[in-house]
Order: structure tokens, then C-alpha cells, then sequence
């Protein structure tokens, strides 16, 4: 039986770790919907779902989705980059999730930036609540990433230990650019 876990499923763990029913979280990268669906049943219809994504099909996909599973009437998609978030949310969160790279399935041209996932990054600590948590699973290799991993973990390492603990878990004997998972928990 494994007990080291992949990204995503460390990433849900951390999450459900973090979340109640009633909190305000974000899904910075709707993509296809699954983590906007996973963060729903995790609030629940007393909470709140903010899923963001630049590309009309992620968000006409993710709307099916949570159509088909009756998750809906608590999320909120935006169709707009997750650099603008504080357009859109004006209260405290409890948690941030990004998946970065590329829509699975989609055109690899559209990809998370540097410049951008910073800027999100940044507004989502200044909306984080202080029991707040910020997950991150990079995706990076192949065709896209590798610019946004370095720059986004140059960034993150400079944060001020006294507010934030960044916590960053990675495969360092797997092939083909395994995703790095990084979390960053606003210290009270």
C-alpha cells in the first residue's frame, strides 16, 4: 500500500483538512469543474464557491457540471482571469485552490503565467482569512511551466515567516515532471 499520495490528492486532504460547511473558499483555475465541485460539497449550501477561469468552455463546463449535480445555487463563476479576484469577492476566505498549467484536454497555448498566478496569489492573501490556507499544485514540463514554477517559488519563499508558513512537497525521483504542492497557511 502507498502512503505518499500525488498532489492533487494531498492538495484535497489539505482542503478538507481546512474547510467547513458555511466557508467562503475560491477556485482560482476552474479548469473542468472538479475542484469547483469538490469545494462545494465541502461548504455546502450554506457557503460559497468563487471559481474563476479565462476560457468560456472551463466555465460553460464547469456550469454543466454543477447543474448535473446539484451544486450550483452556491457557486459563483467568473469568467475572468484569478489576478482580478478582488473585483469579485469582498469578504474573508477560508481557502484558495490553484491548479496551474494548462485546461486538461484543452489547447496548451492557454496556460497559467507567472505574472499572473503572482498577482492572484497576492490578492488571495489579502483576502485569506487568519485560519486560512492557500493550496497550489504546479503543474509544469513538457510544453508549459517551467517559468511560472520558478518565479511563483522565488516569490512564495520570500514571504514573511511571521505571517506565513509555506510548506512545499515534490517527488524528486519520478519521471516527467511529477506536480509540486504548496501550501501556504496564514499564521495567527
Amino acid at each position: 500500500m502507498a502512503v505518499l499520495r500525488k498532489a492533487l490528492i494531498q492538495a484535497h486532504q489539505y482542503a478538507e483538512a481546512v474547510v467547513r460547511p458555511g466557508d467562503r473558499v475560491v477556485d482560482a483555475t476552474m479548469g473542468n469543474g472538479n475542484d469547483t465541485l469538490f469545494l462545494a460539497r465541502l461548504t455546502g449550501p450554506g457557503g460559497k464557491v468563487y471559481a474563476f477561469d479565462i476560457q468560456e468552455e472551463a466555465v460553460r463546463h464547469t456550469r454543466q457540471l454543477l447543474e448535473d449535480k446539484a451544486a450550483l445555487d452556491w457557486c459563483e463563476l467568473i469568467h475572468d482571469g484569478h489576478e482580478h479576484m478582488d473585483r469579485y469577492i469582498a469578504e474573508p476566505v477560508k481557502l484558495v485552490m490553484f491548479n496551474l498549467g494548462y485546461l486538461p484536454g484543452g489547447d496548451h497555448r492557454i496556460n497559467t503565467r507567472a505574472e499572473t498566478t503572482i498577482a492572484a496569489v497576492e490578492k488571495s492573501l489579502a483576502l485569506l482569512r487568519d485560519d486560512g490556507l492557500i493550496i497550489i499544485v504546479i503543474y509544469y514540463g513538457g510544453d508549459t511551466g517551467f517559468e511560472e514554477r520558478d518565479a511563483l517559488l522565488r516569490y512564495l519563499s520570500d514571504l514573511d515567516p511571521r505571517r506565513y508558513s509555506v510548506m512545499k512537497t515534490e517527488f524528486i525521483n519520478q519521471i516527467n515532471c511529477p506536480p509540486i504542492l504548496v501550501c501556504v497557511e496564514k499564521n495567527v
